[in-house]
């Protein structure tokens, strides 16, 4: 071999040997950057969240609580021949369900809904607040709500998790007894 081919061979030689040092050497560091990331990541696992400081838990009904409330609802009002719709919406007011009884009219759809969302959305039924109408009359601007009698919270340990409004009977008492009926058909 001539000194030439030695000298590059040799360089090569050398470059390979220090890349795979220098990789070697980067990997290393990555993983003594990832395991305390790593460790960190098992221990928030392990203890329920990354910094349970920065996170909340919440309760949610589910979809076959909430079907069952609402059918609990229209079953009520269906005993004493009213024709209403029901709608159960969660703690965000989002619907989660919505029941149309045969012969409900049709503003009932929306009325149902926007009871159910202004009731959990306050934590009281909406008879209750209708009459705090008197003294803040704005409150019936703020958007998606509904003040009538026919809206009822659903709680779990105090806090509101989700709400049942009922619309179409002749009167918000009746809508708002049809609501308790299934709010209550999910202590069973």
């Amino acid at each position: 071999m001539n000194t030439r081919t030695r000298v590059l061979t040799g360089t090569a030689l050398a470059v390979a040997l220090g890349a795979g040092t220098f990789g070697a050497v980067s990997a290393s560091a990555a993983q003594a950057e990832t395991a305390p990331a790593a460790a960190a990541a098992a221990t928030a696992k392990k203890d329920g969240g990354a910094d349970d400081k920065n996170f909340t838990t919440t309760t949610h009904l589910t979809v076959d609580a909430a079907a069952r409330a609402a059918q609990a609802a229209l079953e009520a009002a269906q005993k004493e021949n009213q024709k209403v719709t029901v709608a159960v919406v969660d703690r965000n007011g989002n619907t989660i369900v919505t029941l149309r009884g045969d012969g409900a009219g049709p503003q009932s759809y929306e009325s149902a809904q926007r009871k159910a969302f202004t009731a959990v959305s306050w934590n009281a039924p909406t008879s209750v607040l209708a009459g705090r109408l008197a003294q803040t009359p704005n409150l019936k601007d703020i958007p998606g709500t509904l003040f009538l009698g026919g809206g009822t919270p659903v709680q779990a340990k105090g806090a509101p998790v989700a709400g049942i409004g009922v619309a179409g009977a002749p009167s918000g008492d009746l809508d708002e007894k049809y609501a308790k009926a299934g709010a209550d058909s999910l202590a069973k």
